[in-house]
């Protein structure tokens, strides 16, 4: 029996009550750590190497990302199947009872903190590789050639830091692709996904030394060799800096062995701990409004990985150990554009080929406007392409292809993302533009002023109809929320006038709030007296409707009186 079924039935269990409106949540405290990092050991079979014949591999297979299928299946044949068949796909899978996605392997719940520049993202300072002056000539040593993607790079392997994938910029476009992947990754990594190391280097030729006889493959499956010509092409193509210095990013290789991408749907067969859908993880879902919010149309398998993390970190390939899934380069955010204008015009707005769209200009005769119709380049700010705030509808954006994942995201799912997104406040945001380590402050300010407005248009979307309030505590007999919608001011503050209703057995009683500069809002349930009856007992079950006095519905937190212990939070419940 796969290990992770227990917490799946329990969560299963808490979604058909939550269905049944009568008794939502038992008395038990709510799911918040997923078994799925509990080392499970599979199937061994022969590797031999040249150093070890009788070498053996016990862990996941490697999933083979095609670059074209995933593209192909889900703009064709993954869209004929769903049509042709009724799907009823309802909420995500993995929420607990609090409405939250509960730290697994693929995500996990912190604090939005300002970031640190001494090392950004998922780095650390150990991660950090030095300035040019700190490296001896050869120091690092090249040794593969980056594989197909339209960036063009190398990988060095750094004696004392481990290996990491050096990319360019884009040609003609100074800054624009390293300062992206950096921030991006911050952002996931903020919010609570897996991401790589990512930072800005600064590399002179001297400080490389090339492996002879390197190959590369292109998207076509070609191959290439990796060379002085090749490695020149990638140093004149990045951001030149002067005196033979160029501009960077720099990714650090992910520890231990890696599997290749992860789907965004349906689950590894090989991997125990893998039960749920993945176009049924909130986390996945969610992310379709993380990715509208930095314009990360290029969302899709192919920039994933999963690793295998065996617990004798010395044997990779040993079990037992886990699978970890991360989100890999953010580099298209921020105004990648494409090959074709007409196409870079409608990035963000429409799938590459979306039978609707075409429908509707043949029908108009092309007269109905669309937003890529009015998109275009800002003079001084051409390297960011299309990139803007100007006809950004959160609800309609899209990226390059479909996604599965995203395609399932419900009001709950993107209201769950925009209550993460809004922890970000303007100064936070502001530093992780900084990330990009632009030479001109303009770039800054208008990187910024770009994402502060996408924000204000996602929290207004998506925190105006579910209840805003979150990150729910409750400590010596008080309950505490943060209202996101008045903490970012996505209505006047004085909209917003909180009443709580403790409904208890048989009786409401409306019971005094406050809300601090934070937008905190706490109050102090008042006893029901249920009497000497067991904790479980239905006469101990409180109901606490939490209206902010805008048209958002109320949020419900659902509580047992223990009486001289205090109110236990069990759940809370959000009316659609």
């Amino acid at each position: 029996m796969r290990q992770a079924i227990l917490p799946l039935l329990v969560l299963a269990a808490t979604a058909a009550a939550c269905s049944s409106g009568k008794h939502p949540f038992p008395l038990r405290d709510p799911f918040v750590v997923d078994t799925d990092m509990h080392p499970v050991s599979l199937p061994c079979h022969p590797d031999p190497s040249k150093d070890d014949p009788h070498a053996q591999n016990c862990a996941p297979a490697e999933y083979v990302s095609p670059f074209i299928w995933d593209q192909v299946d889900n703009l064709v044949f993954a869209r004929i199947s769903r049509g042709l068949k009724l799907e009823t796909h309802g909420e995500a899978r993995n929420v607990n009872s609090m409405d939250e996605v509960p730290d697994s392997s693929w995500f996990k719940n912190k604090p939005i903190t300002g970031p640190e520049d001494k090392a950004p993202g998922a780095c650390d300072e150990n991660d950090m590789l030095p300035a040019p002056d700190d490296v001896q000539p050869g120091e690092w040593v090249i040794d593969h050639g980056k594989d197909n993607g339209s960036t063009l790079g190398f990988r060095v392997n750094i004696k004392g830091k481990g290996k990491y994938m050096l990319k360019a910029d884009d040609k003609g476009k100074p800054e624009r692709a390293t300062a992206a992947s950096v921030i991006g990754a911050a952002f996931y990594d903020a919010i609570g996904f897996n991401t790589s190391c990512e930072q800005i280097v600064t590399v002179k030729k001297d400080m490389l030394k090339l492996t002879p006889g390197l190959v590369v493959i292109d998207n076509g499956g070609i191959s290439h060799p990796f060379d002085e010509a090749a490695l020149d092409k990638v140093l004149t193509t990045t951001t030149q800096l002067g005196n033979g210095l160029v501009r960077m990013q720099a990714s650090k290789w992910l520890p231990g062995y890696t599997l290749g991408p992860f789907r965004y749907i349906s689950t590894r067969d090989d991997d125990p701990n893998d039960v749920i859908d993945h176009a049924n993880r909130r986390e996945l879902r969610g992310s379709r409004l993380l990715a509208a919010w930095l314009d990360h149309w290029d969302a899709r398998e192919q920039n994933s990985m999963d690793t295998w993390l065996a617990v004798d970190k010395d044997k990779k390939k040993s079990s037992p150990g886990f699978v970890k899934h991360y989100i890999l380069d953010t580099s298209d955010t921020l105004g990648e554009e494409v090959t074709l204008d007409d196409m870079s015009r409608r990035l963000g707005y429409a799938y590459e080929f979306d039978i609707k769209d075409i429908g509707r200009a043949l029908f108009s005769f092309g007269a109905d406007e669309q937003p890529w119709d009015r998109a275009h380049h800002v003079k001084g700010k051409e390297k960011y392409g299309y990139f803007s705030s100007a006809d950004f509808d959160p609800e309609r954006w899209r990226p390059f292809y479909p996604n599965p994942a995203f395609m399932r995201a419900t009001e709950r799912d993107n209201a769950w993302m925009a209550r993460k997104i809004a922890a970000f406040s303007p100064e936070d945001v502001r530093k992780y533009v900084e990330l990009g380590k632009w030479a001109k402050p303009s770039d800054t300010e208008y990187v910024y002023n770009i994402l502060m407005e996408r924000q204000r248009r996602i929290l207004r979307r998506y925190l105006t109809r579910l209840s805003p309030l979150g990150d729910i505590t409750s400590d010596q007999g008080q309950i505490c929320a943060t209202d996101f919608a008045r903490l970012r001011e996505v209505l006047p503050v004085d909209r917003f006038k909180f009443t709580v209703i403790e409904r208890g057995y048989g009786v409401d009683t409306e019971i005094p709030a406050t809300v601090d500069e934070h937008s905190r809002v706490c109050f102090i349930p008042q006893p029901t007296n249920p009497g000497n009856v067991a904790d479980s007992d239905d006469r101990r079950r409180v109901e606490l409707v939490v209206h902010n006095g805008t048209s958002a519905k109320p949020l419900v937190i659902h509580a047992y009186d223990l009486g001289a212990r205090g109110m236990k939070v069990v759940g809370v419940t959000r009316t659609p």
